[in-house]
């Protein structure tokens, strides 16, 4: 269906395959390098083939969109009649995705709208739905634009990894490189904070460390309406098990998503990876 405004993300928002369709959101992938072979997130590779190929220590890299497949999709918006574009990506401190978006809008045949939400995963999912639900009861560019900052403003991300060998490798963790001396001795929770990967808290066992995630979200999310996402990679019963307490624990919970995160994420965390994101309405 023709929208008014199109709404643009990447392949690392993590979007339900319905709710890209049931709101029609374009998703540009970002690209995913195992050894030699360059692979389309979300089409070509899949979690568990990422995840194989973490266990067996091959070299795994990530690499943004080129600007000119952003232009590709700028312009069949264009066609589909769309006036205008928002265009909302992950953080600009972990890929250049936002860059090349930026440089595809320049040329575009209809006003673009590029946003670094400081966001990745439903966390920035949550900004792009906000955005289309505006589009979707007649909103303006503008308006568009403003409910994805405001929710991003509002939305937090907790995550728990097993290891922070891979954050390390890829040059991700922030003020978490003070953990690295005492990785073996600490089970660390992290977070999304100015668009960065910092340390929250560090907990001595796995078990001890997903119980405190869940308190924290709890406490984020209180009692008033909020969208919840529970992310894992390779992990569904971990997963799954912690979305049934946080569903049973907020009385305000909406939309409550489980999904295992994409290749892109997951070569920087790591199998074992439990994250949950809570964005208030």
């Amino acid at each position: 269906m023709s929208r008014h405004v199109a709404i643009v993300t990447d392949s690392t928002a993590y979007l339900p395959a319905q709710a890209l369709e049931r709101h029609a959101v374009t998703v540009v992938p970002l690209t995913v390098v195992i050894g030699d072979r360059a692979l389309e997130e979300g089409t070509e590779i899949s979690a568990r083939s990422l995840a194989e190929a973490l266990q067996k220590r091959r070299a795994v890299t990530t690499s943004r969109p080129a600007p000119e497949v952003f232009a590709a999709a700028y312009r069949a918006a264009a066609e589909a009649g769309a006036q205008g574009i928002v265009s909302l990506h992950l953080s600009g401190e972990f890929s250049g995705t936002y860059d090349a978006a930026v440089l595809a809008a320049a040329e575009a045949p209809v006003p673009v709208r590029v946003v670094d939400t400081r966001m990745v995963g439903m966390a920035l999912g949550f900004c792009a739905l906000a955005a289309a639900e505006v589009v979707e009861t007649g909103g303006s560019l503008d308006e568009a634009v403003a409910a994805a900052e405001k929710r991003a403003a509002g939305t937090s991300a907790y995550f728990y990894v097993d290891t922070l060998d891979y954050l390390r490798r890829g040059g991700r963790i922030g003020a978490a490189q003070a953990l690295l001396g005492s990785a073996l001795a600490v089970k660390p929770l992290l977070e999304l904070e100015g668009g960065r990967i910092e340390l929250r808290e560090k907990v001595r066992t796995a078990s001890k460390a997903i119980a405190r995630l869940e308190e924290i979200a709890v406490e984020r999310a209180g009692s008033g309406p909020v969208d919840v996402a529970v992310h894992h990679l390779s992990a569904p019963e971990r997963a799954a098990a912690l979305a049934e307490r946080l569903r049973e624990r907020l009385p305000g919970v909406g939309d409550l998503q489980v999904t295992e995160v994409g290749a892109v994420i997951g070569a920087h965390t790591g199998p074992g990876l439990l994250a949950v994101v809570v964005s208030p309405r």
